[in-house]
């Protein structure tokens, strides 16, 4: 009996039932728990309001929770599959079971009543925490559900056997442990007062003893409870509705809802379901075998698993030693030519040496002999050996002429390993599949609590279902071009993560995954739709900015180090849509003329933004402003700016044009039309200015109105 503890427990407050009540979908709850979980509903969900509507069809009214759907959240702009569409919005926690737990949207109110009878506040819902499905409660409240009065007498049975050990009812002083009892006597007895008081002969032979425990069970210490009507709690059930599968009172059947339909004797279908629940119950014993057999195959799977895997290991040990003893004796045989090489090297040297060392000595004996005979006085004796002694000494300044001085062998070892190849290959070492052909991997699936969106990007995240055998090489991840296009490869490689960059603004994006082996392709995962946001927030970007250029405030203000004028990017590119973003300026000094705009990536960095075809700007000073492109400039304007104006851009790229404000006044006209293709928020300045960027701005509202009318 240990084995069905679990069932035995109420999945709210982890201990065992009291007072159970049976939901609609055939799970129990404590009374008291039942009550703790209860919230509230809106009042277009009540059961009278559904009925009102006609909807209400019956007393008790599921809400929608099995419905999936995949949405698009415009805040975070990705795709998630939903949860329950019409379930409370409660969050759940978990009961000392472990079962998810709805808790309630207020503490139920204190009352002297019981459970059953205190009041149910009104549009009261009840989510039952295994199945979780939720229900609406009628005017009835809980005293709706029927009392689970079986599963009371199975609880007390087994706590009455897992109680303490019973003692012997006849024993003088210390009573001993009862062994048996006997079910005419109604007695427990230990072995010796058994043995006096109740002898196995005579009219006392034909009585029954059985264990304790059992003697307990069938001597049941408080009579049993009869379980009453739902509906009129002061009458039993005597008859068994067919149609609704539930027990009725005679009440019931005459001025009740069960009054037109069919009934059978309560007796009858008792014998009729006890002998199905016993046909089930075989079915499920099968299984239960079937399970137990399986659990067996896995253990042994565990066992053969452990061997192989030693088998396997020693055998993989083996041929890598093998691979390095083969390497040792390569490279003992590569030492021995590289010491047979330094040998050479060493002998050819040391006999140049001592050839060098031999004629030197020669030399310079040579060498003094000629210096002796010079200082002879005798001229005819000088010129005797004279002759002689210059041919001598020319040809022995020949002979070191001749490579004598010049080294016969190098330093360096001619010898140059390439172990590349080897390399490779040790690299490339893998276990090779013994199946002859593997199957494709499993569909990728998408993790959406990972996926979002920020400003133009895109990160995706995704995984192998966990039951997945076949291991996937790599994935790759397609995107659509953000209007209904064909899909194309962003990403190709082993990762499970990928943020996809340069997408467009206010647009929407289907994404999808698949995995690849040696095999084949996997089919592709659930489409996810991911949102990229209306308005940009972006910074000054450190990275493409000149060196000159000056950053604070987290990359928003900029001032520079020059008197020359340095050029500063967003990070953001822009490619589609409609961007307003303004610079409010927080010094200038002796009146120069910074210029605001758009610009390529490629911009160049140490002059006045709009010198040259790669920027589109409109540079002021104090007075008066013009527009500017590859050195070209156009429409002067009156109006300048100071300490604490505020300089507008807005870039329209749906109307292909770039519009300048200053204090929220449009600066002259149009500045340029029929500007396509990426581009950047740039800025140019000196020293004497200092500029803080502000974006995520809506289009100012009379743009909108004019190119509504537009």
């Amino acid at each position: 009996m240990e084995e069905m503890e679990e069932e035995l427990k109420c999945p709210v407050c982890g201990s065992f039932y009291r007072e159970p009540i049976i939901l609609p979908c055939s799970h129990n709850l404590c009374q008291a728990c039942a009550r703790n979980i209860l919230v509230q509903t809106p009042e277009s969900e009540s059961p009278q309001s559904r009925r009102a509507s006609g909807s209400g069809v019956s007393d008790y009214d599921y809400l929608d929770l099995d419905k999936m759907s995949l949405y698009s959240e415009a805040d975070s702009g990705y795709g998630s599959y939903g949860g329950f569409a019409s379930a409370p919005t409660t969050p759940c926690q978990k009961s000392p079971n472990g079962v998810r737990v709805f808790p309630p949207a207020m503490p139920p109110p204190a009352t002297h009543l019981s459970p059953a009878l205190a009041p149910v506040p009104r549009n009261s819902c009840i989510t039952c925490p295994q199945c979780h499905r939720s229900l609406i409660l009628d005017d009835r409240g809980l005293r709706g559900f029927p009392k689970n009065r079986v599963l009371e007498g199975v609880i007390d049975r087994y706590q009455q056997s897992k109680a303490a050990a019973l003692k012997c009812q006849l024993c003088e002083k210390a009573p001993k442990e009862a062994t048996v009892m006997c079910e005419q006597c109604d007695v427990f007895y230990c072995d010796p007062c058994r043995l006096r008081c109740h002898p196995p002969r005579g009219p006392l032979a034909k009585h029954r003893l059985v264990p304790p425990a059992q003697g307990r069970v069938s001597r049941r210490l408080s009579p049993r409870k009869v379980s009453t009507c739902t509906d009129h709690e002061l009458e039993n059930h005597s008859m068994y509705c067919v149609q609704c599968k539930m027990p009725v009172c005679y009440q019931c059947l005459e001025e009740g809802k069960h009054s037109s339909h069919e009934v059978k004797a309560l007796g009858a279908m008792w014998k009729l379901h006890k002998s199905q629940l016993s046909q089930a119950l075989n079915g499920l014993s099968d299984r239960a075998k079937e399970a137990k057999e399986f659990l067996v195959q896995l253990r042994n799977m565990v066992q053969q698993i452990q061997e192989n895997s030693v088998e396997f290991e020693a055998c993989l040990v083996a041929q890598c030693d093998a691979l390095i003893d083969a390497l040792n004796r390569r490279k003992a045989q590569l030492l021995a030519r590289v010491n047979k090489e330094h040998e050479h090297k060493l002998k050819v040297v040391r006999d140049q040496i001592s050839h060098c060392t031999v004629k030197l000595r020669q030399t310079t004996g040579l060498m003094e002999y000629c210096l002796e005979v010079i200082k002879e006085n005798d001229p005819s004796g000088f010129l005797q050996i004279s002759d002689a002694l210059i041919r001598r000494v020319h040809l022995t300044e020949d002979q070191w002429g001749k490579g004598t001085l010049t080294p016969r062998m190098t330093t360096d070892f001619d010898l140059s390993l390439d172990n590349s190849p080897l390399l490779q290959s040790i690299h490339q070492l893998d276990f090779v599949q013994v199946k002859a052909s593997s199957p494709v991997p499993a569909t990728p699936i998408l993790q959406l609590e990972e996926c979002c969106t920020h400003n133009n990007s895109a990160t995706l995240s995704w995984k192998q279902p966990p039951l997945s055998t076949v291991p996937a090489e790599g994935y790759i991840l397609e995107l659509d071009d953000g209007n209904g296009g064909q899909f194309r490869e962003v990403y190709v490689g082993k990762e499970t993560m990928c943020t996809v960059d340069g997408l467009h603004f206010n647009s929407t994006y289907n994404a999808r995954v698949k995995a690849f082996n040696k095999t084949g392709v996997s089919p592709y995962s659930k489409t996810l739709v991911l949102q990229t946001s209306e308005v940009a927030w972006f910074a000054f970007d450190p990275g493409s900015a000149h060196s000159d250029i000056i950053f604070s405030n987290d990359n928003l203000t900029v001032t520079c180090s020059s008197y020359d004028d340095r050029v500063v990017l967003g990070k953001t590119g822009f490619s589609k849509g409609v961007h307003y973003w303004e610079l409010t300026v927080d010094r200038y000094d002796n009146h120069p003329d910074p210029a605001f705009g758009v610009a390529r990536i490629d911009v160049m960095k140490d002059v006045m933004l709009g010198k040259d075809d790669k920027a589109w700007a409109m540079y002021v000073d104090n007075n008066r402003s013009w527009f500017m492109h590859n050195n070209s400039h156009t429409n002067r304007t009156e109006g300048g700016i100071t300490k604490g104006a505020t300089v507008g851009v807005l870039l329209d790229l749906n109307r292909k044009t770039l519009t300048f404000f200053i204090n929220d006044e449009q600066q002259g006209p149009i500045a340029f039309e029929n500007v396509e293709g990426m581009f950047f928020p740039a800025v140019s300045l000196n020293r004497n200015v200092q500029v803080t960027l502000h974006t995520g701005l809506p289009v100012p509202d009379f743009y909108s109105s004019r190119a509504s009318i537009a």
